[in-house]
C-alpha cells in the first residue's frame, strides 16, 4: 500500500495513541526480589554453587516469592523455604542435615544482611528461628519456629538500599543445629520474600 508522507504521520500518531492507551489500562507490577547473604541462605548458597542439585533457584536465588503475613497467612507448612513455589521445591528439601550451615553464638549480637535486585516499599523485614528439640530431618513448619520473631524491623513503607541490614540478639539457650527464616513483607503487594537460612550454635 502507498502512503503519503501525511499519511504516514496519522500512521504513527495513531500508534503512539495506542501504545500510551494500552500503558494507562496495563497497570505496572511491583517487581521486588531480594535474598540474604549474611548469613548465606540456600538460595544464595545454590547461586555459589556450594550447594549441589538446587534446580533454577541457583539462577535466581532473588525469587522466592509467596503470600504475605507470616506466620497467620503465607506459604503452606512443608514449603515455607521455597515460598510455596514448586519450582523451588528443593529448597524445602533438609537433605539429612547437610545444607552449608553458618556458625552462630546463642544469645549473642548478630547482623542479618539482604541483597535486594530490586528495591521496593516495605512494609518489614523479620527472623524467626527454630525451637530447641525440632525436627532437623523435617521439613519446616510454623510449630517448629518460636512464635514469635527474634528480630522484627518496620520500614513503614520506604523503598530500602540494595544493600540492608538489620542487627539483633541471637535467642539464648539455643544449641546444635538451627534454621533461621527470614521474612522481607512488600508494602505494596500481597507477597513477601522468604529466605532460610541454616545455622550451628
Amino acid at each position: 500500500m502507498h502512503t503519503t508522507p501525511i499519511t504516514r504521520s496519522i500512521l504513527v500518531g495513531l500508534m503512539s495513541l495506542a501504545l500510551m492507551a494500552l500503558s494507562v489500562l496495563v497497570p505496572a507490577t511491583a517487581s521486588a526480589h531480594g535474598y540474604t547473604n549474611g548469613p548465606n541462605s540456600r538460595a544464595y548458597f545454590c547461586k555459589l554453587g556450594t550447594a549441589k542439585n538446587c534446580g533454577p533457584i541457583q539462577w535466581e536465588p532473588q525469587s522466592v516469592e509467596g503470600p504475605k503475613g507470616f506466620p497467620a497467612r503465607g506459604p503452606a507448612d512443608g514449603s515455607i523455604c521455597a515460598g510455596g513455589l514448586r519450582q523451588f521445591a528443593q529448597l524445602d528439601d533438609p537433605r539429612g542435615g547437610s545444607w552449608p550451615s553458618t556458625q552462630l553464638t546463642s544469645g549473642a549480637s548478630r547482623t542479618f544482611s539482604w541483597h535486594l535486585t530490586a528495591p521496593h516499599a516495605t512494609t518489614s523485614f523479620k527472623y524467626f528461628i527454630t525451637k530447641n528439640g525440632w525436627d532437623a530431618n523435617a521439613k519446616l513448619t510454623r510449630a517448629a519456629l518460636d512464635p514469635a520473631p527474634f528480630i522484627s524491623v518496620s520500614n513503614g513503607g520506604a523503598r530500602p538500599p540494595n544493600a540492608v541490614s538489620h542487627t539483633g540478639t541471637v535467642p539464648a539457650g539455643k544449641t546444635g543445629r538451627h534454621l533461621i527464616l527470614a521474612v522481607w513483607d512488600i508494602a505494596d503487594t500481597g507477597n513477601a520474600f522468604y529466605q532460610c537460612i541454616d545455622v550451628t550454635f
